[in-house]
């Protein structure tokens, strides 16, 4: 293990236990690379990533390039004479970068490869009523998220797991892999395998806010899968009266008959429902625009529908 240089690549909160967990087991990470420094909140004070966070904790170097095809990034990751880059969590790599180390960089993607390549595999999966998914290790290559498997662990989906939930377990699986991954490597043991043609590919692009409205002609169980692939961020959204409401938690009333689609129901104390398609859902959290995360009871408290 301490024959390898490894270069680590990634940015939020799901690429810390990966690099943690790398560290731990003495694997000789020589640079972390993640985004720039970003301004956040009302004071726009500049912030650092999570992993550029992990990565000062454990004494690592850090580089932060804005361009990752510029020359003078490009000779500094040459510079540091990697002979393997892991990525979990960053952003797509040009060739240049990927095809440097002689053992190749491998990423860790947050479903069973073929299935829900792209950005939002977590909510996608959640959101098509999956009830598997699962962690996956492979080699780049140049189109995304096709190269070939090294590793795959897999992960039930409950009925009641919300895109938060399942996020916390495969950040989790997914540095264990990463771990098994990089010593399987390191011992010359790896068996890549090529992805397999499955008949029907479900895909998992990127989520913006306009796709996250709620459709209420849709199926009870479809607007329920869709709430829970979207909580806690970014949050699935409905208008009411020119408001805007993000729901986060509801729940199916199979026993009573819908009305016309989106229709609300209340006793303006502590209970809404709101008609799908085939049922009722009972709403128990939401959250109105500008304003913070509550139950149904404590929203009716100081509001009337």
């Amino acid at each position: 293990m301490k024959d390898l240089r490894i270069v680590f690549m990634g940015t939020p909160e799901f690429a810390v236990p990966s690099l943690r967990i790398l560290a731990e087991n003495s694997f000789n990470v020589v640079a972390v690379i993640t985004a720039p420094d970003k301004p956040q909140g009302r004071g726009q004070k500049l912030m650092f990533s999570p992993a550029k966070a992990e990565a000062i904790r454990l004494g690592i170097p850090v580089l932060q390039p804005a361009s990752l095809k510029a020359g003078e990034f490009i000779e500094q990751l040459r510079s540091l004479k990697a002979n393997l880059q892991v990525v979990v969590a960053f952003r797509m790599l040009p060739e240049a970068v990927w095809s440097m180390p002689a053992l190749g960089t491998f990423n860790l993607h947050a479903s069973l490869l073929p299935q829900y390549r792209g950005a939002a595999p977590i909510n996608w999966a959640i959101i098509n009523g999956e009830t598997e998914t699962g962690v996956t290790t492979f080699f780049l290559q140049h189109e995304i998220d096709t190269g070939e498997i090294l590793f795959q662990d897999k992960d039930p989906i409950s009925a009641d797991d919300t895109a938060g939930s399942l996020y916390e377990r495969l950040m989790n699986k997914g540095a264990k892999l990463v771990l098994k991954t990089a010593q399987a490597i390191a011992a010359g043991s790896v068996k890549p395998v090529p992805q397999t043609q499955a008949p029907t590919l479900h895909k998992a692009p990127k989520i913006f806010k306009e796709t996250c409205k709620i459709d209420w002609t849709l199926p009870a169980g479809q607007v329920r899968n869709f709430i829970r692939g979207l909580n806690p961020y970014p949050g699935a959204w409905t208008e009411f009266n020119g408001k805007v409401f993000k729901i986060h938690s509801a729940e199916l009333l199979n026993s009573q008959k819908p009305a016309a689609a989106g229709k609300i129901d209340t006793d303006n104390k502590s209970y809404i429902s709101v008609s799908a398609a085939d049922a009722r859902l009972k709403i128990n959290e939401l959250q109105l625009e500008g304003k913070k995360r509550m139950t149904v009871a404590e929203f009716l408290k100081g509001n009337s529908v």
